[in-house]
């Protein structure tokens, strides 16, 4: 991929995290729509995902269907509760075992955060290991990657490829399928059916892009870059 054409592709790929974080934060119509956020998505991810394209203009469809009340009535009976949560968003009850919140994955998110310079807002009272949170610092980083890509310092852009792939493929991109299965299996709402799919197919999607620029010669043919070790 030529340096031009993987620069594009990496604007596509933060956007995508922007949009996708957006969507697992509590509800609201009026800012989708006014956004424009299911649209950008989708022109988005036909640049990088053209299988989730599809599902992600029928998100845009059915989201037309729902009231603000109707999406905010699932939202919490799915990643809320009070009671039982039908598809905890936490990525320790998937990791860590046990089904228990801010575990030892937890943790090391958190740490990982704080070296990148990051932490979470004040007012903000969800775990570090929401799946928001985690897409919102997957576009954190691949925006850097294609900020540095653009000034030229590619080897700096490099360092940021690999913290992206080794935080897929030992956090996020470890269980956002068990979590995306767990939406389908506990809701009807077509809206969160269909983000599901979305966002398990791209962030397939984006692991084996980022194996193949690791494993070939990305950006601008000045990369020699290993693997990160699975943990």
């Amino acid at each position: 991929m030529v340096a031009k054409q993987y620069l594009l592709h990496t604007r596509h790929r933060y956007a995508c995290y922007q949009y996708l974080s957006t969507c697992f934060y509590p509800p609201r119509k009026d800012v989708f729509l006014k956004d424009e956020l299911v649209d950008h998505l989708a022109q988005s991810l036909g640049q990088v995902c053209s299988q989730a394209e599809a599902f992600s203009r029928q998100m845009g469809e059915h989201l037309l269907l729902y009231s603000t009340e109707d999406l905010s009535v699932e939202y919490a009976q799915l990643f809320v509760g009070p009671f039982e949560l039908k598809a905890p968003p936490y990525g320790s009850v998937y990791l860590d075992g046990g089904g228990r919140t801010m575990g030892d994955s937890t943790i090391e998110v958190q740490k990982i955060y704080k070296e990148s310079g990051l932490s979470l807002a004040d007012d903000f009272n969800e775990l570090p290991d929401h799946m928001a949170v985690e897409l919102e610092f997957m576009h954190f980083l691949s925006f850097q990657e294609h900020r540095l890509i653009e000034c030229g310092e590619t080897e700096n852009a490099l360092q940021y490829l690999k913290k992206e792939y080794a935080f897929l493929a030992n956090f996020l991109g470890s269980w956002v399928s068990p979590f995306c299965n767990r939406i389908r299996q506990n809701t009807d709402n077509k809206f969160y059916q269909l983000l599901s799919t979305i966002v398990d197919a791209f962030i397939a999607c984006d692991l084996r892009h980022m194996e193949s620029q690791l494993a070939t010669d990305p950006v601008v043919n000045s990369y020699d870059a290993k693997l990160p070790a699975k943990q």
